[in-house]
């Protein structure tokens, strides 16, 4: 897990993580999530942070909670399709927002991107 950005929620930034392993494949439909303790202390952060994390993806609908078991990846195929449109659609704002900062021109950046498609 990388650092913290202190401008964002770090449930935010938790909630970020589980969605990109969800996308990412690496936690999949009906796997179990680690306890709020283990993640606790994974990211180094207060365990009520991390319920919180968990409750919001339980609200989304990507988490399922089983009293006796744990919490468990519920996402369908199409929820992740569209976790994972969204979430680059976000990446891609943020990439051109800070090409921007650089200086770079909306055309320049889609030169840069295109000359890199190799490498």
């Amino acid at each position: 897990m990388p650092g913290f950005d202190a401008n964002i929620p770090i449930y935010l930034q938790v909630m970020d993580y589980i969605k990109k392993e969800i996308v990412s494949g690496k936690l999949k439909p009906n796997d179990q999530v680690a306890t709020v303790r283990e993640m606790a202390f994974k990211f180094g952060v207060n365990p009520n942070t991390i319920q919180r994390s968990l409750q919001e993806l339980e609200r989304e609908g990507l988490l399922k909670s089983e009293r006796t078991t744990g919490r468990f990846i519920c996402a369908t195929e199409e929820m992740i399709l569209e976790l994972k449109q969204t979430q680059g659609n976000q990446k891609t704002k943020q990439f051109i927002h800070e090409m921007n900062d650089l200086g770079f021109t909306h055309e320049e950046t889609v030169n840069l991107v295109e000359n890199m498609k190799g490498e």
